[in-house]
């Protein structure tokens, strides 16, 4: 593939103040001006390159926003302190009252609660799909849709969106197409495939070391003006604006996306792998048994893989309970929400991450209690943890 998401990171170069390698980070809340006159300009977005008040922007936001943006292959983008600090602006932007979303039925939680109870007090209702049927998409589009919403790589079920159908539909009714690429960061190029705006939650595995809460809007240069404005731009006048010090951080550990990013890849195909052979029905897009291997396939940026994400059901929550604590237990990772870590991470969505869902919709959608969902971590001897892994799981009755 022509475009390589991380070298478009790593042919950025910014400098510091003092000629640091790394950009001078700009601790200050508000900026002074030497006239008053260069102060109205700046309101009034008339002055480049000078900064008013940090929610408005900030120097180390918008060099981390600017490395977003080339790696997702954006114009620009828009850096906010969560990633439903991102998420939330985007859909309000988007939507007036009356409009309508057509939404994937398998999203993180916080954003489903979002749609389905929060934003329908400002009169926007969405209709929730099977992402993996293009005329289910379709036939739920309204007069009054604005927004086809979905996850490149579903949470917590792993299914796929084919983004390039998803683009052409929505150019057809003349909506905007947003897709989360939490999960699947470098392996999946939304933007390149023909989504509006792609998402991220910066606190997983851009990140990386689970220290941060962050989130990025990727877009257009006027979509994202538009969610600056000072008159009626939701991140603006919302105000989920990251911490400079943090936006810092989140800069430095994305110049080794690529390389954990790979590591990732390969220890979940790995296990994918050991545990399908051991007679665990694994969901993992890598493996051939996936529904929508070769649509994963057809979009990937080989080089990056299949992504670090994998879930399976053990049959029951007291079993998948029992073994996340015994795993923790023999230190193979933590029983935790969130992923990206170096660390493997496990938890059981239906009475976690995906709590939110109603129980009759997670049984729609196959989501039982004993689903495990692991963000396989980075393990420097894989064959090692998988065999202590197996050992668990035939000591719960899971093998």
């Amino acid at each position: 593939m022509s475009f390589d998401p991380a070298d478009k990171v790593q042919d950025l170069q910014y400098f510091g103040e003092f000629g640091g390698v790394n950009p001078s980070i700009s601790d200050s809340s508000t900026y002074t001006f030497l006239h008053a006159k260069t102060m109205m300009d700046t309101f009034e977005g008339n002055a480049e390159g000078c900064y008013l008040y940090s929610r408005h922007s900030s120097p180390s936001n918008l060099f981390l926003g600017e490395a977003l943006a080339a790696m997702e292959g954006t114009e620009t983008a828009n850096v906010a302190a969560s990633g439903m600090g991102a998420i939330t602006p985007t859909l309000m932007q988007l939507c007036n009252n009356g409009d309508h979303i057509v939404s994937s039925r398998t999203i993180y939680g916080g954003s489903y609660a979002f749609l389905k109870n929060f934003i329908p007090k400002f009169g926007v209702n969405t209709t929730f799909v099977d992402i993996t049927s293009l005329e289910k998409i379709e036939a739920a589009i309204q007069e009054n849709t604005k927004v086809l919403f979905c996850e490149a790589v579903s949470n917590p079920l792993l299914e796929i969106a084919d983004i390039r159908e998803m683009a052409k539909i929505a150019k057809k009714y003349n909506l905007k197409l947003v897709v989360d690429n939490t999960f699947s960061p470098l392996s999946l190029s939304p933007g390149i495939l023909g989504a509006d705006v792609v998402l991220h939650s910066l606190t997983k595995f851009i990140n990386g070391s689970s220290d941060t809460v962050g989130g990025v809007i990727c877009g257009t240069q006027q979509f994202i003006n538009s969610l600056r404005s000072v008159n009626d731009g939701a991140s603006m006048l919302l105000g989920p604006v990251m911490d400079s010090l943090r936006s810092a951080s989140v800069l430095k550990n994305l110049r080794t996306l690529h390389i954990r990013i790979k590591k990732h890849s390969e220890n979940a195909m790995y296990l994918a792998k050991k545990f399908e052979e051991d007679g665990i029905k694994i969901i993992y897009p890598g493996l051939k048994s996936h529904p929508q291997h070769e649509l994963y396939k057809s979009m990937y940026n080989e080089e990056y893989g299949f992504g670090g994400m994998l879930a399976f059901d053990v049959g029951s929550l007291k079993k998948a309970d029992d073994l996340m604590e015994l795993m923790q237990n023999r230190n193979l990772g933590y029983l935790a929400v969130s992923l990206g870590f170096y660390k493997t991470l496990f938890n059981a969505p239906g009475t976690g991450t995906s709590s939110e869902i109603p129980e009759e919709e997670q049984k729609k959608m196959g989501l039982s209690d004993g689903l495990i969902r692991m963000s396989i971590g980075l393990d420097n001897n894989i064959e090692r943890t998988y065999q202590e892994m197996k050992k668990c799981m035939i000591e719960k009755g899971v093998l």
